[in-house]
This record gives C-alpha cells, sequence and structure tokens, in this order.
C-alpha cells in the first residue's frame, strides 16, 4: 500500500525533502510518496493535521514558521518535542491521534559533533523553532554556556518580552541583545564561542539576503577553531559559510542536518532504518540540479 508523507510550511517549494524521501523509499523498495503542503495561515495547518488524524496524510514533516504551533496542534508530544517546545515531525498513532516529535536536535547534535565532541561555549541566531532545537542540541553534547541573540533581541526593551525568551530561558540558554551602536555583548560571548549555529531563515532560497546576520558575528576575533554551522541548506554557500571560511574557520552548510532529521523521520514513520547514504546522495543531486 502507497502510503502519502508530507512537508508542512510556507513557503516550502524549495525544500529538498521529497527528493531525499522518495530515495529513502526507493532503496527499500516501497511505493510511498512524499509531497510539498503550503500552509500560508493556520487554518491550512489544522486543516492538514485533520487530514493526517484522518489517515489520509500517513505522517508529516513540519518547517517554518510552523514548529512551534504544530507541536500545540498534536495531541500529544514526546519529550524530543515538549522540552524544546517545537516539533518538526509528527506522527499518526494507530488510534489516529498525532504525536509530535523533534529530530532536529539529534541530527544537529550529531552533525556538530563531528567537528567539536565537547563544546564549552555555543552561540545560536535566531528566535525560532530551528533555534530551539539548536541551544537543545549544544545542551546535549554538553556545552556549559548557550547564549542566544536575535534580530528582534533589542537591548532598549526588556528582555522578557523577547520572542521565545521563556522557552531559551527554560533550557538553560542565557539571552544576549542584538548588536546596536552602544552594545555589542554578541560579540563579546562570540569570542569565546566554540560553535556558532546560524539558526535564522536568512539567506535561504526564497527569503531576506544572509549578510546582515553574517555581520553581526566578530569573525577576526572567534578562535581558530571556531565551527560555524548555517542551518540553511539551499542555497549550499551562504554570505554566512563565505564569511566564515574567509577567515578560515570549519564551516558547514546544513544540509548534513536536513538529512538526519528526515532519516529519524523515516524511522519514526515506518519503523525501519533508511538509506542515510543514499538520501545524501540525492540532496546533493537535486542541490546541484537546482544551481545549475
Amino acid at each position: 500500500m502507497s502510503l502519502r508523507f508530507v512537508l508542512l510550511g510556507h513557503p516550502v517549494a524549495h525544500s529538498l525533502s521529497p527528493a531525499i524521501h522518495h530515495a529513502a523509499y526507493a532503496a527499500l523498495g516501497l511505493p510511498h510518496r512524499y509531497e510539498l503542503f503550503d500552509a500560508p495561515d493556520l487554518e491550512t495547518l489544522a486543516a492538514a493535521c485533520a487530514e493526517l488524524r484522518g489517515g489520509t496524510i500517513a505522517g508529516a514533516n513540519v518547517t517554518i514558521p510552523w514548529k512551534r504551533e504544530a507541536l500545540k496542534l498534536a495531541d500529544r508530544a514526546d519529550a524530543s518535542a515538549s522540552d524544546v517546545g517545537a516539533a518538526n515531525v509528527l506522527v499518526r498513532s494507530p488510534t489516529g491521534e498525532i504525536v509530535a516529535y523533534n529530530t532536529d536536535v539529534p541530527a544537529l547534535a550529531r552533525e556538530i559533533a563531528e567537528q567539536v565532541a565537547t563544546p564549552g561555549k555555543g552561540l545560536v541566531l535566531g528566535s525560532g523553532g530551528a533555534a530551539l532545537a539548536a541551544v537543545a542540541a549544544l545542551g546535549r553534547l554538553g556545552a556549559r554556556e548557550i547564549a542566544v541573540s536575535g534580530r528582534r533581541f533589542d537591548a532598549k526593551i526588556s528582555r522578557d518580552a523577547w520572542p521565545g525568551a521563556e522557552d531559551f530561558g527554560r533550557l538553560g540558554a542565557m539571552l544576549v541583545a542584538w548588536p546596536d551602536p552602544d552594545s555589542n555583548e554578541l560579540g563579546d560571548f562570540a569570542a569565546g564561542a566554540d560553535v556558532i549555529v546560524q539558526a535564522t531563515s536568512a539567506g535561504m532560497h526564497g527569503a531576506g539576503p544572509g549578510s546582515s546576520v553574517a555581520a553581526v558575528v566578530p569573525w577576526a576575533r572567534l578562535g581558530r577553531r571556531t565551527l560555524a554551522y548555517d542551518l540553511v541548506y539551499n542555497p549550499a554557500d551562504t554570505d554566512f559559510l563565505r564569511a566564515a571560511r574567509a577567515h578560515a574557520l570549519p564551516a558547514r552548510g546544513g544540509l548534513g542536518m536536513l538529512v538526519g532529521q528526515a532519516a529519524f523521520a523515516f524511522a519514526l514513520w515506518l519503523g525501519a532504518e533508511p538509506d542515510r547514504a543514499a538520501m545524501r546522495r540525492a540532496a546533493e543531486t537535486e542541490l546541484s540540479r537546482r544551481s545549475t
């Protein structure tokens, strides 16, 4: 029987997920299909969840901007999602309930650990669901200090009013203001960081340019082994990654995390381990095709 899986988000046309999942199905001889499901508003997202409960959708990934809302719409949540406060995978239980999971966390932790096994300090740029996952991933790796900053973290207003302040605080992260002419506490923290994760949509295909986010990082002050990890995977090269490489720093784009979270989602939906190598090849091939 062919099952239907979807990606919920807005926008989604840029996504590599169909190519990645179809490669996994093909490697195991499965007839399933994976579709993009554009959800420009909460009503559309809720309608998709109704389809999931009804069984016309067998499972769903969730991307920007609905990871927090997907958790709220689920009937129950695995600790991987509830602890973070965001979900990127929805699983339909045998009784028709929606169970929320977060596979971004283990996927990103695995990516970072390949470069920095035990980070002491980590900085996350962003204030959405992806940033929450990045904080949790750094915590899973044992980071002693984790700071978060976002473009709406204005030093002139109360920190309690900053987006996600309560959720980030619950995960043990400190909040630092976005740089302005009077303050650069972000730069001071970044100078001692082992990992900097770019977790905004800046630079993503179809979104705004990434130069403004890359510009807040004090690249010349960073340690020579500081890992710069950009969650953006399309395009493969971003302003953030180019700036890191210009200062001879290790830099990684988000393709590995994308494949990793997809592999974990596949296992949750189907109870089988996918061929990660096949998924990675499909992602690289599709990204290359689009770039040419």
